[in-house]
């Protein structure tokens, strides 16, 4: 239910950005523009979330030797009394890169990606302003 609901989310933002009411004036060459933009930085967003996590080191055969989530984890453990606590950062983080909900990371990583292009598109109208 939860992924439908976050779908149904992502599609809504991508509408928006088509049928939003434009600050400037723009050609018609232009008009789609804001649609393409921001398809760009979700699908950019998208593919950093789902490919981050297992160059990070948390992989679904546990966490790789010598990377930042082994890093991470004995951090943890140091910081913890010798042990990873259940429900921290670093078990949370294995938990989703073990768990293959690649398509969960992959719709927030969009929407992260489509933040990023309101907020850029934002600061690009304050300066022409």
């Amino acid at each position: 239910m939860r992924q439908k609901a976050v779908s149904l989310f992502l599609c809504y933002l991508l509408l928006f950005t088509c049928s939003g009411k434009k600050k400037r004036s723009e050609s018609s060459e232009d008009s789609g523009s804001g649609f393409w933009k921001a398809l760009t930085y979700m699908a950019v967003g998208g593919g950093l979330a789902v490919a981050g996590l297992p160059m990070l080191g948390f992989t679904g055969a546990g966490i790789a030797a010598n990377s930042m989530a082994a890093s991470l984890m004995s951090w943890s453990a140091i910081a913890n009394g010798g042990g990873v606590p259940a429900g921290g950062l670093v078990a949370t983080l294995q938990s989703l890169g073990a768990g293959g909900s690649s398509v969960i990371m992959g719709k927030i990583g969009a929407l992260l990606g489509y933040a990023t292009h309101k907020y850029v598109d934002s600061k690009e109208a304050e300066d022409e302003e």
